[in-house]
């Protein structure tokens, strides 16, 4: 750890499955000291969520990296007590209990701020803490329907399409981990002098904000965009075909000189219906039949070699599997070794983004349920042996 720009900053991260701890881990990725509370018996419910080897869950070790965790029970008044020693020495918390949760345990922002001024506080729920829904429960799901996401994703007669991953989680944690940060820059450098704030992060905003220029659309046109597969909304060509050997490839001519590539790829200059941009826009539903009937006639080697010597935008739609064998994604380091000390060495993503000075680290995988109670409650709070295995056998750890 300390390799990232972050690593004076302490997080506590008292969320859980996805869109809290995502936040936690991508500071945590960039040297944050970062410290994840889960509950003595039940911990986060990621453990029991996706595949396991050997019972040990893998989506935990993927986002519980470089976090040292600790059990601890809020529900006990021994255990706030505890937290609240934490909070002393914390830069940011984040939370995702429902809203009025932290303020019957007697640990509202108010409270806590009494304690630590320069603490910020990131509160992560399905709905935010105001509003007529602010008390429904909230998942990611729940988001990406309501966000309108789901609406315009899927085929033009098909039904709403929900994404295969847990998208609204991923991106109110990346919305979180940003929040967290303008919070500590204000507070820290612009003009915030000392003082923490508390962040209202609700689960369908996120993805509601970066839906493009719907709204607009809407305020100004009365226009609502519709499902349309993969062909897009914006008039260019998009779409993804087959190729003669079974393998999709994507392809994207969302730039006018795009367009005019793939036209001169085919060969279709002399047809009226492509002899300019304008007309190849017009047509570009023809524009798009053609090349799937190129692309159909050609194996995927050939069609990608063509498209680079016309210099046009095209990929394989890549598994897992062809991420693992990229050339390309193995000169970036996409995929990494991490050292785990239930599996040995496993398996994941690298960083994104990359820093020229402040790189960032995994230096450990998701840890096992409380592998770090001796070194915070003990070594950082200062929490005796004998007060420890008391806590223990109440339960409170």
């Amino acid at each position: 750890m300390g390799q990232g720009p972050l690593k004076k900053i302490t997080i506590i991260d008292a969320s859980s499955i996805v869109a809290g701890p995502t936040a936690a881990t991508v500071m945590g990725d960039y040297g944050a000291n970062v410290i994840k509370i889960e509950h003595p018996t039940r911990g986060d419910a990621l453990r029991s969520m996706g595949r396991k080897k050997s019972g040990i869950p893998l989506w935990w070790k993927v986002i519980s990296r470089n976090k040292k965790a600790i059990t601890l029970n809020l529900s006990n008044s021994e255990g706030r007590e505890i937290f609240k020693q934490m909070v002393v020495k914390a830069d940011a918390l984040i939370e995702n209990f429902r809203p009025g949760t932290m303020e019957r345990w007697g640990l509202g922002y108010d409270v806590l701020h009494e304690l630590n001024r320069g603490l910020v506080m990131l509160r992560v729920t399905g709905f935010g803490q105001t509003g007529p829904y602010a008390h429904r429960p909230g998942f990611g799901t729940i988001a990406e329907a309501m966000s309108g996401f789901a609406h315009i994703t899927g085929e033009k007669d098909g039904p709403p399409t929900l994404p295969a991953l847990a998208l609204a989680d991923g991106v109110a944690g990346l919305y979180g981990a940003a929040a967290i940060m303008f919070a500590l820059w204000w507070r820290d450098v612009g003009g915030g002098g000392g003082d923490g704030q508390y962040i209202d992060l609700s689960l369908y905003e996120p993805l509601f904000s970066i839906l493009g220029p719907q709204v607009t659309y809407f305020d100004q046109l009365r226009f609502a965009q519709a499902r349309s597969g993969n062909r897009g909304s914006g008039g260019m060509p998009r779409n993804a075909h087959k190729a003669s050997d079974g393998r999709w490839v994507a392809f994207s001519a969302n730039s006018p000189v795009i367009v005019e590539r793939i036209v001169r790829l085919l060969g279709l200059g002399e047809n009226p219906h492509f002899s300019n941009l304008q007309e190849s826009l017009k047509h570009s539903d023809e524009l798009d039949v053609l090349l799937g009937e190129w692309i159909k006639s050609h194996e995927s080697k050939e069609i990608l070699e063509t498209f680079e010597q016309y210099d046009a935008a095209i990929g394989l739609v890549y598994s897992v599997a062809d991420q693992f064998e990229d050339p390309h994604f193995r000169s970036r380091e996409d995929i990494i070794d991490v050292p785990d000390e239930e599996l040995g060495k496993i398996k994941m993503q690298g960083l994104v983004p990359r820093f020229s000075q402040t790189p960032g680290a995994i230096e450990f995988a998701g840890p096992a349920q409380g592998a770090y109670n001796q070194e915070i409650l003990h070594d950082w709070l200062g929490i005796p042996e004998d007060r420890l295995k008391e806590l223990k056998e109440k339960g409170v750890i």
